[in-house]
């Protein structure tokens, strides 16, 4: 391994430990991370932030929780009814479709996720990534919300991954696990999509006003 490819353990200690500092002040408040949440409530909002805004999700997620308020009465809807209510989001018949295969497979299950990662991985519209959301809210285990959001931050300031899907990426996944790997996990991977909405965006991010410039590979202040 080149010396331009180590993670050393003292740059993510920095990288923890600013992000947590800096969400103390600055993160953004949602239903999904008030701590009466429910178990229901955490992974539909995932769901649905899935290639969407979370001011988005936010404005929208009372209305649909005020009709589905449980895994029950979501698994009593239609394929139309899931499709006409998703329209505010955008490519709500894609949405609705499996959505509805989602609830309809946990009406099966009475509402009941398996233990088991790769079961979980299983059921329609769960995948990597709102399997990481289940442990980590529901199992309370140390995991990602690894989306290209947090990629793009963890790429900037560490290194660039080799493969095009994150999913696959061994280093990335190894990164995102040991970056969140710490007491505050839950925090932390808020921070981590605040600081990428906020500061560290797709286009145009506010180097200059970044807390991680320092040691940050991206920074144009550093080149």
């Amino acid at each position: 391994m080149e010396k331009s490819e180590i993670i050393y353990e003292s740059d993510i200690t920095f990288f923890q430990n600013k992000l947590l500092e800096w969400y103390t002040e600055n993160g953004r408040s949602f239903l999904w991370r008030n701590k009466s949440a429910t178990n229901y409530e955490l992974i539909i909002s995932e769901v649905f932030l899935q290639r969407t805004r979370a001011e988005t999700v936010s404005k929208f997620l009372p209305t649909f929780l005020k009709k589905y308020p449980s895994w029950k009465q979501l698994g009593e809807a239609s394929e139309n009814d899931l499709q006409e209510i998703t329209k505010p989001l955008g490519l709500y018949k894609q949405r609705g479709n499996r959505l509805y295969n989602l609830a309809q497979e946990l009406k099966r299950r009475k509402g009941r996720f398996p233990k088991k990662r790769k079961e979980v991985e299983e059921i329609p519209m769960m995948g990597q990534y709102i399997t990481n959301a289940y442990e980590l809210y529901i199992l309370k285990k140390k995991s990602p919300l690894l989306d290209v959001n947090m990629a793009r931050i963890l790429e900037r300031f560490f290194r660039e991954r080799k493969l095009t899907d994150i999913r696959f990426d061994p280093f990335l996944q190894t990164l995102a696990y040991c970056v969140v790997n710490i007491e505050k996990s839950k925090e932390l991977n808020w921070a981590i999509l605040d600081y990428a909405s906020l500061v560290c965006k797709k286009r145009n991010p506010l180097c200059y006003n970044c807390i991680l410039q320092k040691y940050c590979n991206h920074s144009i202040i550093n080149k």
